[in-house]
């Protein structure tokens, strides 16, 4: 008498225990987002702080810490979020980049070359010299070549009958021709970077130089009132002045040189380090 059980439900299960080491190590590894979301937390940053150093809005950090990458618009827009807030957080981006892209199809093929082939094959041609207007431009510079001559020789005639009178320049002249050159003035002196880091010791004074790269920055004053917020490239510079203190927020310390109140500040910034500071009147001192 049958129980009810097919032939298909009597076979051995089949063991598939020895594949579990792999799935379990691969599990075990943090993805993207949340690697960076540990990061961030580790480094004792909130989303706040990390909009504010990266301008990635809110929302998209949110998303990317999800492991939601869709607000980002593309995978092109994707790869340049995860490079940036993996920099402001102290991570490596190129792994998390070869994470992201082997989850998701590999990297975006680059753009074809072809509109600049094109450009070139539209530029117009080059016209041969117009040798009609040439010759009559030489024609003409001879007749006139000739009348002057012409003129010139008339006007000698007449000064050397001058001359042979016996005339004697005017005591004007000679007056002027006896008078001194002046002494040209002293060119003036450029500024110095003294003069340029000079700061007023009734404010606080605060010189932003990106000279190792490029980092976002935000600065405030005493009352939060935001001074700036944004990018500064390489080679350029901002400086904030306030009564009392100056507020900053550094993407990536490592890139930026600080002279607060006309001095160099010596701090050792690591690359890809986010620094909070604060600097008041007197000598410089983090507060």
């Amino acid at each position: 008498m049958s129980n009810g059980n097919s032939p298909e439900d009597e076979r051995p299960i089949e063991d598939v225990s020895q594949d579990a080491p792999d799935d379990v190590s691969e599990e075990a590894r943090p993805s993207v987002g949340h690697a960076l979301k540990q990061a961030r937390i580790a480094a004792g940053l909130t989303v706040d702080d990390i909009t504010t150093a990266t301008r990635v809005r809110i929302a998209i950090v949110h998303a990317i810490e999800a492991d939601d990458f869709a607000p980002c618009g593309g995978d092109v827009y994707a790869r340049g979020h995860i490079r940036t807030l993996a920099k402001a957080v102290g991570l490596d981006p190129a792994e998390l980049l070869a994470r992201f892209d082997a989850e998701h199809g590999g990297r975006p093929a680059p753009t074809p070359a072809a509109p600049l082939f094109e450009a070139e094959r539209i530029r117009p041609e080059r016209r041969g010299p117009n040798w009609t207007a040439a010759m009559v431009a030489a024609i003409v510079a001879v007749i006139g070549f000739v009348g002057f001559t012409f003129v010139k020789g008339g006007d000698d005639g007449g000064n050397e009958a001058s001359v042979a009178e016996g005339a004697q320049p005017s005591s004007g002249d000679s007056a002027s021709s006896s008078a001194k050159p002046k002494k040209p003035a002293d060119p003036k002196p450029e500024p110095s970077d003294s003069a340029i880091a000079a700061a007023p010791a009734d404010k606080v004074t605060v010189k932003v130089s990106a000279t190792e790269g490029r980092s976002w920055i935000s600065a405030q004053d005493h009352n939060g009132r935001l001074l700036f917020d944004g990018l500064l490239k390489q080679g350029d510079s901002k400086t904030f002045q306030d009564n009392e203190k100056v507020k900053l927020v550094l993407g990536d310390a490592g890139a930026i040189q600080l002279y607060v109140n006309g001095k160099k500040i010596e701090d050792d910034f690591q690359p890809g380090a986010v620094e909070r500071l604060t600097y008041t009147k007197g000598d410089p001192q983090v507060g």
